[in-house]
This record gives structure tokens, sequence and C-alpha cells, in this order.
């Protein structure tokens, strides 16, 4: 019996992480925490308690005395602050072990500009992409006629905009302004028009153990998003390409001298077709990592197993562990459903 601390666990990435997990027969105890009172509320867990923000004070000792008092075995966290937060300060949590890349990682990983520069000097193909100036700005859209800004820091395509004309640049930057986010914490990049890959991986000590792509087909909203996107797919489909995992791969060796824990890393296609690695979320699992854990590759449980023995008894292959063309669909209020592509076909044939 081994008691799980899951930090964040009133959002849907830790909804779903716990869904995947029940797919296997197991002996964990699942302990929530969340800084929302409201998220708390929402999750499913019956053992869970408010803690504050990360960053905040009273994090650690809060923290810290809710591990000694529900006897935690092993922590996850979900959110980027939280996992910047547990990594950030490692002997405070002696008590529980973690599976997770060193602090170092993090800081590069959720730094998109200094992510990009790791990909650059490695080699791994990427978005031509450069800092926020007005002379920039006019290059690149000299270049590609669309451009692509984004925050260099957050998570779900924050402040994310394609931009045509350097006044269209200026005024989404005079908009965010006003919410905290100057220029200098933009960057710009050659616009991606082809298709949109995720792919998760799960690494040991530097060796790879898992990984499996899928193509993000819809999103949550995307009409409504300026950006057309929300980083939060309603429509995935499993693929298998070879580009994908040796990409993948690259991109996780560029920032990580010894990939250790999850490495999740997103894709988009040049005008060439050539995926290109955008940003990598280090730490922590995709949203809708229930998805290929109900088709048969369950990471969450593998990750789990790792991170509290050191070993896994029954290892999958290294990539391309499902078939192409599964669905998995999901919407607001409705759940969600695995779909064979077949099954799609009949009505889009029809």
């Amino acid at each position: 019996m081994s008691n799980i601390l899951i930090l964040g666990c009133g959002g849907p990435a830790a909804h779903n992480f716990i869904d995947a997990v029940n797919q296997i027969e197991h002996d964990y105890t699942f302990i929530g925490a969340d800084s929302s009172p409201y998220m708390l509320a929402l999750s499913p867990l019956e053992n869970k308690h408010l803690i504050p923000q990360s960053g905040l004070k009273g994090y650690y000792p809060i923290l810290t005395a809710l591990i000694e008092e529900e006897q935690i075995d092993f922590v996850h966290p979900q959110p980027d602050s939280e996992v910047r937060s547990i990594t950030m300060n490692p002997n405070a949590f002696e008590k529980a072990k973690t599976f997770l890349p060193e602090h170092n990682v993090i800081q590069i990983c959720q730094d998109k500009e200094s992510t990009y520069d790791r990909l650059c000097a490695a080699g791994v193909s990427v978005p031509q992409s450069f800092g926020v100036t007005e002379e920039n700005i006019t290059a690149l859209l000299h270049l590609y006629k669309k451009i692509w800004l984004r925050a260099k820091k957050g998570a779900g395509s924050k402040a994310a905009l394609p931009i045509t004309s350097l006044l269209q640049a200026q005024g989404w930057l005079d908009y965010w302004k006003d919410r905290y986010i100057d220029q200098s914490q933009f960057m710009i990049s050659e616009f991606l028009p082809g298709k949109e890959y995720a792919w998760q991986s799960l690494w040991h000590n530097g060796e790879l153990v898992s990984s499996q792509a899928r193509e993000r087909v819809e999103y949550f909203a995307g009409n409504l998003a300026p950006s057309g996107q929300t980083s939060s797919p309603s429509v995935a489909r499993t693929v298998t390409q070879d580009n994908l995992d040796q990409t993948g791969q690259a991109a996780v060796r560029a920032v990580a001298d010894v990939p250790h824990g999850v490495f999740c890393v997103d894709l988009k296609e040049n005008a060439q077709g050539v995926p290109c690695v955008t940003e990598i979320n280090a730490g922590r699992f995709f949203t809708t990592s229930n998805f290929f854990a109900h088709a048969g590759l369950n990471m969450p449980a593998m990750y789990l197993e790792l991170g509290l023995t050191g070993e896994l008894q029954d290892r999958p292959g290294l990539t391309d562990n499902l078939p192409d063309d599964l669905y998995w669909l999901r919407w607001i209020d409705t759940g969600y459903k695995l779909v064979d592509g077949k099954d799609i076909d009949k009505y889009t044939n029809s």
C-alpha cells in the first residue's frame, strides 16, 4: 500500500492522471492537495487538503506537514508551478519520493527562449525565432507573411497570436502590457502551418522507457481563442512516425543531460512538412494522459511504479506502442470516448 499525493488535484490533468492509473489493479491511496477551494470541491478524491499557492509564504512548511501527517510515500506535482517549486527545494520532501527532472532542466523547459536556444545548439528542428523588436517583427514578416507571437513563459498557448502586420503585433503587446506581461517577455517565430503533434515520453536515469505520439486534430473552443487553438485537444489521434520519435528524443536530450521523469514535447509541421519543436513540458503529463492508458499504454501507472520502486516489471516498446488512428474524443460536460478511426470513416465517407 502506497500513499500518493496529487498536487493540483482538482484540475483536468490530475483527474485524467488518476483515471489512467485506475485502469490497472493497484494498491495506491490517492490524497489530493490544491490551492483552490473550488478545484478541491471538484476533485473526485475523498481525502484532500487546501494548501497555499506554490511560491507563496507557508507553502513548504504546510506541504511538508501534510506529507508527514498523511504518511505520503510519493508526490506527483501536476501543474507547472508545483513542478518548479518541488524541484527547487527537493530537501523539503525527503520523506516522500518524487520522479522528476533536475531543477535546471525545469527552468530551461519552462522558458521557451531557453528551450529554443538549447534545441538550436543541438541541431533539433525548430521554427526560426527572435526576441521582439520592431526590426525583428518587420524582417520576419517579410520572410513568412504570417508569424507567431507568444509569451516566453506559461502554458495553454498563453498570449499567443498569429500576426500579419507590425500594427497588429503592437496592439497585442499593448493589450498584454496592461496585464503585466511586457514586450521583453515575448518572442516571435515563423508561423508553422502544418499538423500539430504531442509526443509523450517517460525516462529513467537517462534512458527512454517508452513514448507515444498523437496528433491534435481539434481544440476546445479553438474557434473562440484569438490564436485559433487552446493547447487542449477535443479530438486527438494516435500516430506512428519515425521523424516524431527521432525529433522528440533529440529534443529531450538537448535540454537534459540525464533525462529522468516525464517529458512531453509539442511539435508542429513547417511549410515543408518537417515537424518542429515548439516547447517541452517537463516533469508532468499532458492533460490527456488517460488517452494512451485506455488504449493500452499506461504511462502514469509506469511512472508511479518506477518512481516508487526504481523498476518496471512489464516494459513496453520504446516507441510506437499503439496503432495509428485511435481517436480520443472529448468535450466539456460530455466525458471522453476512445474510438477506432474506422468508425469515424463511415461517417466521413457516407
